[in-house]
């Protein structure tokens, strides 16, 4: 029988793919060096993490069908941290690992022009058909995000900020853990909130 109070799609959408850091272990260690991997981007190049020793990076989980994604490109926060950490020498590697065949999944070009279409400037975005990556990093949301050190420990993982929902208006009034966790690090002091519960839309891993 149809919903007689059916709730506006965003908002189911939100309400249903939420995920919580309860849902499987993470080998990724925030005080630990973070793991390496080689993964190849949307113009087929073959980029690994070890390519920046000594640069501070950013890793993010993301898929663009995602409304808790859509929350942070459509307000512009995803794109302003990018270029921020981009004046700073920062390295930004965008990360899809969902699988191909799901509903979501867009191949590398039309990954590549969704996101030049956000005016996103991550130093490169990143293919992991197989999970192996995201699996390794213990990622579980859209965005799920990691702070690395130029010495290749892992100083912050977690959710980007304190507002859990899929509301662009709530980006102005959150807390922004990321951004806190680069300009500690930049600084040469330790990251005052290591880590955050990550929030957004579940990855569509393989198998």
């Amino acid at each position: 029988m149809p919903d007689a109070h059916p709730m506006p799609r965003l908002l189911g959408l939100a309400a249903v793919l939420l995920a919580t850091a309860s849902a499987g272990a993470q080998t990724a260690t925030v005080g630990q060096p973070a793991p390496a991997f080689e993964l190849v981007d949307v113009k087929g190049k073959v980029v690994k993490l070890s390519d920046f020793k000594g640069k501070h990076v950013v890793l993010e989980w993301t898929n663009p069908g995602c409304p808790f994604v859509l929350k942070h490109y459509g307000s512009q926060n995803m794109q302003a941290l990018q270029q921020d950490a981009k004046a700073k020498d920062v390295v930004w590697l965008g990360i899809s690992s969902t699988a191909p065949g799901h509903g979501d999944y867009l191949a590398p070009g039309a990954l590549a022009a969704q996101y030049q279409a956000w005016g996103a400037t991550p130093t490169a975005l990143l293919m992991d058909v197989s999970g192996k990556v995201g699996r390794s990093y213990g990622a579980r949301t859209t965005p799920h995000m990691y702070v690395i050190d130029p010495k290749g420990m892992l100083v912050y993982a977690g959710g980007i900020d304190d507002k859990r929902s899929a509301n662009a208006d709530d980006v102005r009034t959150a807390k922004n853990f990321v951004r806190a966790a680069l300009g500690e690090s930049l600084a040469g002091k330790a990251v005052s909130t290591p880590t955050a519960p990550p929030y957004g839309c579940s990855i569509k891993y393989a198998g």
